[in-house]
């Protein structure tokens, strides 16, 4: 659906991706802490005071204070504005790539998840199941909309991501007589295949897997985090950027390398 002018459409994405990167910050604070999302209301993390709606507005609220609390003047992450920022420009992107469309939905829904995985798992090491089983129950549901992705595609891409990765899992922990790979990575995979099908899922698994390994492990060496043999990386953030990658241009990667193969 067109509408006219764009910048409408433009503007009303991007404040209703504000909103949603707002509520974004509460569930990668709270979730991997196992908390609830509705109750309390938000409040300073130093001085505990509940705070008013204006203060909450997205982007401004912050800029307004300066970046800190009204009550007690602790500064305040600078986090919270750029999730808002980053979330409403992946709204605004996906309203100009698509339009008014399911389309359009299926791309920020993906990518606004994408992005709450990948700070939760820089931040705490950890994927909640809130955005991976959530997550992938939105692609299906996406799916079953006439005019986008097929849900038979959906449907096997989840299930080919669940089962490939505990393959992976199993066969690693036998080999290395270890614990390899974590419950939240499978999941990831089964929330990325339901949205970008078996082709998105394996070259999301690859590009992740590359990323990791160019740009985690020099990292964690750097800052003295990398052990023989007791290695761990925030593989969910690599993974995620490594989806956003596929999302975004995995048909003309996957087209490239079937040439350079000779298989295209």
């Amino acid at each position: 659906m067109i509408v006219e002018p764009a910048w409408v459409l433009f503007v009303m994405a991007g404040l209703f991706g504000a909103v949603i990167g707002s509520f974004l910050n509460v569930c990668i604070y709270r979730w991997p802490a196992e908390m609830s999302v509705i109750s309390p209301r938000s409040r300073c993390g130093a001085c505990q005071h509940q705070l008013a709606w204006y203060d909450n507005i997205p982007i401004f609220g912050w800029i307004a204070l300066r970046g800190k609390c009204r009550y007690c003047g602790t500064r305040v992450s600078a986090q919270y504005p750029l999730i808002e920022l980053t979330t409403a420009l992946i709204w605004v992107a996906a309203a100009a790539r698509f339009g008014l469309s399911p389309d359009a939905l299926h791309s920020a829904v993906f990518l606004t998840i994408l992005l709450g995985i990948a700070m939760t798992d820089a931040r705490e090491m950890v994927i909640p199941d809130q955005f991976t089983l959530i997550g992938a129950a939105f692609g299906l549901l996406l799916a079953a909309v006439p005019g986008g992705m097929p849900l038979l595609r959906a449907v096997l891409g989840a299930g080919a991501g669940y089962v490939l990765l505990w393959a992976v899992k199993l066969s690693a922990e036998k080999l290395l007589k270890k614990p390899a790979l974590g419950v939240g990575d499978i999941h990831m995979m089964l929330f990325v295949g339901a949205f970008l099908g078996i082709s998105g899922m394996l070259l999301t698994l690859m590009l992740g897997s590359f990323l990791g390994l160019l740009l985690g492990v020099p990292l964690s060496w750097r800052r003295g985090k990398l052990e023989a043999m007791n290695t761990y990386l925030p593989l969910g953030t690599f993974l995620a950027l490594g989806a956003a990658i596929a999302h975004v241009w995995g048909e003309p990667i996957v087209s490239w390398y079937l040439g350079f193969i000779g298989l295209a």
